[in-house]
């Protein structure tokens, strides 16, 4: 069966999510895994070893602005969930409005990033990446800062991991999440493409309200 763009938002919106078993396999699958993970929106845990390295690493975040780019960050690995045919539904998505990226860099280079899709306040992240040691960490903690001003309630991150749950990630049960995806998505949030704070400013805020 073909998949279009609008049949995975409808996806999302049920708490079902597509993967592949690898780059060159075609066939997409359907997960509904009975706990899910979440992150805090606005409320990532920063270590003091992160707070000194987004101080002293001079890296900045946008956007948006290379969406194609981080998902293939993403796909660069051995062993990836994402096939062509995730690629380009991802990409409709972007064009639809409904997918993201957030990307990190070094001066002009690309080093991490993640990407997801928006639906009303609920966003799902899909995958993310480094190329320098903890640049994803830094994405996840500017995405954090991003989806706060948005307005966003979920931030889904399907599975639970060891790395997530460092930076506040939990597990919660296949019904809680329904019922909060069930209110997350009829709200009316946008993704907004707006500038970043500096890793400073950034760093601030989260003193602030931490």
């Amino acid at each position: 069966m073909t998949v279009s763009a609008e049949r995975l938002l409808f996806a999302y919106a049920q708490g079902v999510f597509p993967m592949a078993e690898s780059a060159s396999d075609p066939q997409l699958y359907w997960f509904d895994p009975p706990e899910r993970g979440i992150l805090p929106v606005g409320g990532v845990h920063v270590s003091r070893s992160m707070r000194r390295l987004l101080r002293r690493a001079g890296w900045h975040a946008t956007v948006n602005r290379d969406f194609m780019g981080v998902i293939a960050g993403c796909a660069d690995r051995p062993e990836t969930w994402i096939n062509a045919p995730l690629i380009g539904l991802y990409a409709e998505l972007h064009r639809m409005g409904h997918a993201h990226s957030l990307e990190v860099w070094e001066g002009d280079a690309l080093i991490g990033g993640t990407y997801g899709v928006s639906l009303g306040a609920a966003f799902f992240a899909e995958s993310m990446f480094s190329r320098r040691p903890s640049a994803s960490k830094a994405a996840l903690i500017w995405m954090s800062h991003h989806l706060r001003a948005c307005g966003f309630t979920l931030w889904d991150t399907q599975y639970p991991t060891p790395h997530l749950a460092s930076m506040g990630g939990t597990a919660i049960s296949r019904l809680d999440y329904r019922r909060r995806l069930a209110r997350a998505v009829r709200q009316p949030v946008r993704f907004e493409t707006t500038a970043l704070p500096e890793a400073q400013a950034l760093l601030q805020e989260i003193t602030q309200t931490s």
